[in-house]
């Protein structure tokens, strides 16, 4: 790794650890730089914005760097660098015609320190540590998961003793968890439910009509949605679950946002005069909204499938464009629902500009090597 590219990475890793708000000059300092950082290093993607004619010394703002679809994830290893060098490769649960989704990351230490800063922030802002309880499998059940990992690494550095996993790849341990739960009640320590959206409301099912009373100061993560399951609830129903069945004040339920593709987390809360809920980006992440149709950047308030720049995804692309519907508003963004069909039209032509960026000439990282170690 050159000095330069050495000292980049230092000065992410500083600002990300701290957690604090980055003056706008100094982040768009960072961003021209990691984007002259990809465009050196990492040929698909090289390639997709010479397609744009787009190179760092044309950049007259951040705005202007191209986003890459998230599904060109499953269309090449988007990586600076060597692929088979990476540390560790995070692939998506869904398949596009037999493609996962593969994140490659050559170095751990910015998303180790993206993931940690943000959950403090969000579930630890009052507290060292936590009896920390997982619906979610480890790694060693999920070895590519990006969820696992993250769980593994907060379990690790925040989870108060007695921490553990309740779930495996045959489903959630639920007499186990039922335990746990009569434990922390027993004892009045607090606990921290972690768990996909699904997972809890499965598990709820299976609970019947049984209700515990957490202790106070316990708390509550879930993530991701109901894609492709049979049974849906929606976000406000789910939290009145929460506090019907486990006492848990919907202040402390806290949904997470993150995608495989991308190395920071987004986590709800209450915002505004009109006290709706909002993701807050972490402050080495911007997020705007895009014209479905054209990718245009819209303004606040205008609903637009989410664009993210992200200092942490130093290793492959800073710029994703997602095919999520949301709306901006100041400090953060609302998210509605997923783009489909001619919804998505503009990803589906970034998309096939990468694909013909791609065929134009011979790229050494186009192909997909066995998987790193």
């Amino acid at each position: 790794m050159s000095d330069t590219a050495g000292a980049l990475r230092s000065a992410l890793l500083e600002r990300i650890r701290a957690g604090t708000p980055i003056p706008d000059a100094e982040w768009r300092w960072l961003a021209r730089l990691v984007f002259e950082y990809q465009f050196t290093r990492n040929a698909p993607y090289r390639a997709f914005c010479e397609r744009r004619e787009i190179q760092p010394h044309s950049l007259t703002g951040w705005e202007e760097i191209p986003a890459v679809p998230t599904d060109a994830f499953k269309a090449t290893p988007l990586v600076c660098g060597d692929a088979a060098e990476a540390r560790i490769v995070f692939r998506t649960s869904g398949t596009t015609q037999g493609h996962r989704g593969e994140h490659y990351l050559r170095d751990l230490a910015l998303y180790d320190a993206a993931l940690r800063a943000s959950f403090v922030a969000h579930l630890l802002p009052d507290r060292p540590s936590i009896r920390i309880l997982s619906l979610i499998p480890s790694p060693e059940v999920f070895p590519d998961s990006s969820l696992s990992y993250m769980i593994r690494a907060v379990m690790h550095d925040f989870g108060a003793p007695g921490s553990a996993y309740h779930a495996d790849a045959s489903g959630i341990d639920v007499p186990g968890l039922k335990g746990a739960l009569r434990e922390a009640e027993s004892t009045g320590d607090p606990v921290c439910l972690l768990g996909t959206s699904f997972a809890f409301v499965h598990w709820l099912d299976a609970l019947g009509d049984a209700r515990c009373q957490l202790p106070a100061g316990s708390r509550i993560m879930d993530t991701g949605g109901f894609k492709g399951r049979s049974r849906e609830v929606i976000p406000d129903d789910l939290r009145a679950m929460f506090a019907d069945r486990l006492g848990v004040a919907p202040e402390w339920c806290v949904n997470e946002y993150g995608m495989t593709e991308m190395g920071s987390q987004f986590y709800d809360g209450v915002t505004g005069v009109q006290r709706l809920r909002a993701y807050r980006p972490p402050p080495w992440v911007r997020t705007r909204a895009a014209d479905p149709e054209t990718l245009r950047l819209l303004t606040d308030g205008e609903v637009g499938v989410l664009r993210h720049w992200d200092l942490a995804n130093l290793d492959s692309v800073m710029v994703l464009q997602t095919a999520d519907l949301g709306v901006c508003e100041p400090g953060g963004f609302r998210l509605i629902g997923r783009a489909r069909g001619a919804e998505a039209r503009g990803c589906s032509l970034a998309m096939d500009e990468l694909l013909h960026a791609l065929d134009s000439g011979p790229h050494p990282l186009t192909q997909h090597p066995g998987q790193a170690q």
